[in-house]
Formats: structure tokens, sequence, C-alpha cells
């Protein structure tokens, strides 16, 4: 339901190299900051009345901005937290307002230094041209009809946590959204037309004993400050039965 992304999309299928204009900037925290600020004040909804609207502007600016953003929140709305009471070096709002990153992972030049914003755009434009994207509640897109009925279909299914000692990090937060997930999952496992992939947290799933269970260790990201973190070795990945392993992989 976010009305950024949309605009995004749309201003990229019809314009890519406009928006690549304004999304090639540098990181700068001066202008993450005021940026922020300006697109929050930008009448964003006219995207819900108006099916051909989109500003190239807005679009380049949003996407710039949440490449170099620190976690979530961006073009959220400001001062949505209380700002940090204690004397840890902490400036009052500066972390609402958020510091950019600082490493070379980060920004909207990341990942083509070899290449330009434009062509990298062009590019994205042309992939996303046949994707399909719904707004909604998740079950709206996993039906039979929309799934199976076009063919095997794989299914990557990631709701908010379950454990209660993960952060709220979620606009629209709900813990029991995974159980109604993993009540999903389980009845379409068995079915060899789906294959299914569930994150979550160790613990988080009682799975039946022919879905095999991965783990794996999260980056942690700027998270990565806070040592006593455990969340990050407690992720797991569990895969349906008719999912294939590497070895079961060929080209078509």
């Amino acid at each position: 339901m976010d009305a950024y992304l949309t605009n995004f999309w749309r201003a990229l299928a019809a314009d890519p190299d406009a928006v690549a204009n304004w999304a090639d900037n540098p990181v700068n925290e001066l202008d993450l900051q005021s940026r922020h600020r300006w697109l929050k004040n930008q009448n964003i909804e006219r995207m819900r009345a108006d099916p051909d609207y989109y500003d190239v502007k807005i679009a380049g600016w949003w996407v710039w901005g949440i490449s170099c953003w620190i976690g979530g929140g961006w073009c959220d709305k400001l001062h949505a937290k209380r700002p940090h009471l204690g004397n840890a070096g902490r400036g009052i709002n500066r972390m609402n307002l958020g510091r950019p990153h600082l490493g070379r992972d980060q920004g909207i030049h990341a990942k083509f230094r070899s290449g330009g914003v434009c062509e990298y755009l062009r590019l994205l434009s042309d992939r996303v041209r046949w994707v399909r994207v719904c707004c909604g509640d998740w079950s709206r897109v996993t039906g039979d009809s929309v799934t199976i009925f076009n063919g095997t279909t794989a299914v990557f299914l990631d709701p908010p946590y379950f454990s209660p000692d993960r952060a709220n990090i979620y606009n629209h937060d709900c813990r029991e959204l995974a159980k109604r997930v993993e009540i999903w999952a389980i009845g379409k496992g068995s079915d060899p037309r789906y294959r299914i992939a569930l994150c979550g947290y160790e613990g988080d799933y009682q799975m039946p004993s022919s879905w095999e269970c991965v783990a794996w260790k999260a980056s942690g990201g700027y998270a990565n400050k806070n040592k006593a973190n455990n969340n990050a070795g407690k992720e797991r990945i569990w895969f349906s039965p008719h999912c294939l392993k590497d070895s079961q992989w060929r080209l078509f």
C-alpha cells in the first residue's frame, strides 16, 4: 500500500532516464534529511485517485534516499518515535531523521560503480514490465487460482516473525499472522505443485518432519552495533518436501 513505491514503479516504467537523473546523487546526510522532509510534504496520495499520475522527482529522490537510509522509517511520519533521552552521544531527533549508511555497499551507486544509474534503471524498467504487484492481505495471492492453476508455483513466505523477543519493526505489526501463514504452508506443503519456503526464528513453527529446516545467520547491518543481539543466529528457513536440492537443479 506504499504510494511512494507505486509512484517509483510508474515513473520507472514511463521515464527511467528522468528517474535516474533525480536519483543520481552522492550520499549526503544534509540532503537525506531535507529530502526526507520534502518528500513527506508531497501529495503522494494522489496516486490512489489518478491511475496516470507519477512524479519522476519524487521517484528519484525516494529511491536514492531508501538506498542510503538506515533501518526503517524512510518517508514515514516524522518524529514518530520519542528521541533518545540518554547522554551516550545522541543528539535529540538525530536518529529519527537518520544518519546515512557510510559503508561501501549502500547508496544508489553501490551496485553498479562500473556503469551508470541511467543504464541500471533502464534495465530495471525492462525487468519489472512483466511483474504483477498486489497490495493487501497475503492470502489474496496464495489461492490455487493464482498459483498452481498456472503450473508449478514457488511461494516465499516471510511474515512478521512470531517470536516475542524480536523488535517491532513494521508500520503495521502482527505477530499472530505468522501462525496463519504456518497453517497455510503445512496444508499446501504436500502438494507437489507447490514449492514453499517459510522464514522465521528457531522455535517459531512446528513443521512436519518432511520439511527441511536450514539455519542461516543474518549479517545484521546497522544492528551489528548491538553486540547483545542474539536473534541473528536464530534465523531459519523451512523448505517444503518438493523443493529441489542443488543437485536436482537443471537448465531447461
